[in-house]
């Protein structure tokens, strides 16, 4: 039988109400939770379990509920004997998935996490930008419209999350060119998102050093199973390349579509999604339709396996 590698959601994926039934059923998710707390200094349960959305949509909240969320989710598949072979994780979900990994222990994790969503949170709030899905065409055609864009500010692509989505990323101007060149040249969907920042561009420059200072902080060790970094769609092979990649992530692009190509080339035939939504399912069956891929992102979905 192939590999099965756990996929970790990242921002956009969040749910008001999840976690709630892990909560009531698991000791593991109420002690998690606990530490989560005391680690952030806010309730995190009450924000995941209650929102309101506007608030749980906001960065420095986001990315801590997804973390946790997905780290509780795969310990209790541990639990039942369904272990990832590999990992890899959407942008914050790369942090799921070395946690999982254990390239860091899940408190070293958060505090990384914590870190990082804040500051760009910060980033977005003193340079706002914009993200936008360009659906239906080519990732080179992508590239070449934000290139064509530069003239009316910066733009790139952030996510090549399948073979017809590319996200791009950058100024509000920028962005707003590469739409609409986008649908002069036959996109099937421009669709601007609704982002606190311009993530995974230029923009999130003013991050770049203070993280870097956390990173360089955090004891970090090669992990026990192999886990796919965004920016170079390969396996990390040591403990630096790991805080390397973590802080060009900030302004690199995710490669998505690579990632999930060279883990089926490694052998890998069932993915399962640990955590909210189902986003990450529908790219890996956009990028290949050969393989398995399950969802667990509920209590439900837990008892199925």
């Amino acid at each position: 039988m192939g590999k099965t590698c756990f996929l970790f959601p990242g921002q956009g994926s969040q749910i008001v109400g999840m976690g709630k039934d892990f909560y009531e059923q698991f000791t593991i998710a109420k002690n998690t939770y606990k530490i989560a707390e005391e680690i952030l200094g806010f309730n995190l349960a009450d924000i995941s379990f209650q929102g309101p959305e506007q608030r749980l949509k906001q960065t420095q909240y986001t990315q801590p509920a997804l973390y946790v969320h997905s780290y509780i989710i795969a310990r209790l598949l541990e639990e039942r004997g369904v272990k990832g072979d590999a990992a890899a994780g959407h942008s914050l979900g790369e942090f799921s998935a070395l946690a999982y990994g254990d390239a860091f222990s899940f408190e070293e994790g958060l505090e990384l996490v914590k870190g990082r969503a804040q500051l760009m949170q910060e980033a977005g709030d003193k340079n706002p930008g914009s993200m936008a899905a360009i659906i239906g065409l080519e990732a080179e055609e992508v590239m070449t419209i934000c290139i064509d864009s530069q003239d009316e500010g910066v733009v790139q692509p952030a996510n090549y999350n399948s073979p017809q989505q590319v996200v791009i990323s950058g100024t509000k101007e920028g962005v707003a060119k590469a739409m609409e060149l986008a649908q002069a040249k036959g996109a099937r969907k421009v669709i601007e998102l609704v982002v606190s920042g311009a993530f995974h561009s230029p923009l999130m420059i003013s991050v770049v050093e203070n993280f870097g200072n956390m990173l360089e902080k955090t004891r970090i060790q090669l992990g026990t199973i192999p886990v796919y970094a965004n920016v170079t769609a390969n396996p990390v092979t040591t403990s630096q390349e790991i805080r390397s990649l973590l802080h060009d992530q900030l302004t690199h692009p995710v490669r998505w579509v690579e990632t999930i190509q060279n883990m089926v080339r490694d052998g890998v035939e069932r993915f399962v999604e640990v955590g909210a939504g189902k986003v990450l399912s529908g790219l890996v069956k956009r990028i290949n339709r050969e393989v398995n891929i399950v969802q667990c992102g509920s209590v439900e979905a837990l008892n199925a396996f």
